[in-house]
């Protein structure tokens, strides 16, 4: 199973360069390229990206894997060159993407992984390029980048090459700007087909909820669709959106606009902005407090209500829950008038306070 896909050497390379020409071709003739507003900075954060990740990171951590597999393991080296490909091919995709899954989901649940998943979501239009925006360091801790070194030390290369050729084309065509599953949505008899395909792979719309700025629009949801190549994990473990529609903003709330090179090699170098989550000393601190805010609303007017307990604007989110297992609750008013909203984080009735903070007062 090591020999070179096709016959050819490094095909697989020469392939997944040629999606990212593809789609490069289609934004470019769509007016993207012209109408972009990216800075140097995120130019240099996202080709920048791509060249770091395939030509330093990947190959060393191939060449550490290859070396452990070596010194620890050698008997197992070569292990499935002889099985069956597709089976090999089957297992590497399904245990990739599921290590996957849970690394971009602790990315927004952990503090320190989100300072290094956080410049994905700094990027404030889509392209294939946003791919691989993220700092480096996160990359070298990636799981499923050393999944990728462990399949091919026990023989599997071609079920590795022909993977990463399906990734890119489901990676690079969930973030490009040629949202190429609109059409689908358009027609009643494509339902059927649209509702089994996007219970399975991870579609652009899928994807453009992951990256819009707010729940607040009802159609973006930052800390859920965290699929990579499949959405079925989403769907598993309770994180799944499915509105086949598109967020308008995207980015973050109150983005400081980092420089890249804090951005990209943080911890190493951190932000000159005080404001930032990834200067030096930066922390989040509980903003939480016992009495209730009265807020007058008018009917249907939606509101995010916080839940972690650290935005400086209680009782409402401003993104501060980035980096913990919180989300904002997304509320909409039923009628003119006022309400009583929680800022102690421990009602039972959120978002609207339902004493509990008494019980703390006695205490």
């Amino acid at each position: 199973m090591n020999e070179p896909l096709f016959g050819i050497e490094n095909l697989d390379g020469y392939i997944v360069i040629g999606i990212i020409l593809f789609f490069s071709f289609l934004e470019t003739i769509a007016g993207y390229f012209s109408a972009t507003k990216r800075t140097f900075s995120d130019w240099i954060q996202e080709a920048g990206g791509f060249v770091a990740l395939s030509f330093v990171y990947k190959p060393l951590i191939i060449f550490i894997a290859f070396f452990l597999g070596k010194s620890l393991i050698p008997n197992v080296q070569n292990a499935v060159a002889d099985a069956n490909l597709w089976l090999v091919l089957l297992g590497y995709l399904l245990i990739d993407d599921v290590l996957q899954y849970w690394y971009h989901r602790f990315g927004h649940e952990y503090a320190f992984l989100w300072k290094l998943h956080r410049p994905h979501h700094q990027a404030e239009e889509m392209g294939f390029f946003v791919s691989y925006r993220n700092a480096g360091l996160y990359y070298l801790m990636m799981p499923n980048i050393w999944w990728l070194g462990l399949v091919i030390f026990l023989g599997g290369a071609k079920a590795v090459a022909i993977g990463l050729i399906a990734k890119q084309i489901i990676i690079i065509g969930s973030h490009s700007t040629i949202r190429w599953d609109e059409f689908l949505y358009k027609y009643k008899f494509l339902n059927p087909l649209t509702y089994v395909l996007e219970r399975i792979f991870v579609t652009p719309a899928f994807h453009y909820a992951h990256h819009g700025k707010s729940m607040i629009d009802g159609i973006s949801d930052p800390n859920g669709n965290f699929g990579n190549m499949f959405s079925i994990w989403d769907q598993l473990f309770g994180t799944a959106k499915f509105t086949r529609r598109f967020p308008l903003e995207l980015g973050l709330v109150n983005d400081p606009k980092d420089k890249w090179t804090a951005a990209y090699f943080y911890p190493l170098i951190a932000s000159d902005k005080s404001e930032s989550e990834i200067a030096r000393g930066f922390r989040k601190e509980l903003t939480t407090k016992l009495e209730p805010t009265v807020c007058e609303f008018q009917k249907d007017e939606k509101y995010l209500w916080c839940k972690c307990g650290r935005s400086k604007n209680q009782p409402f989110c401003d993104g501060s829950h980035h980096g913990t297992k919180f989300k904002p609750i997304l509320c909409s008013a039923k009628r003119d008038g006022k309400a009583k909203l929680c800022n102690c984080k421990i009602t039972k009735s959120a978002p609207f306070c339902d004493n509990s903070h008494r019980q703390v007062e006695k205490l």
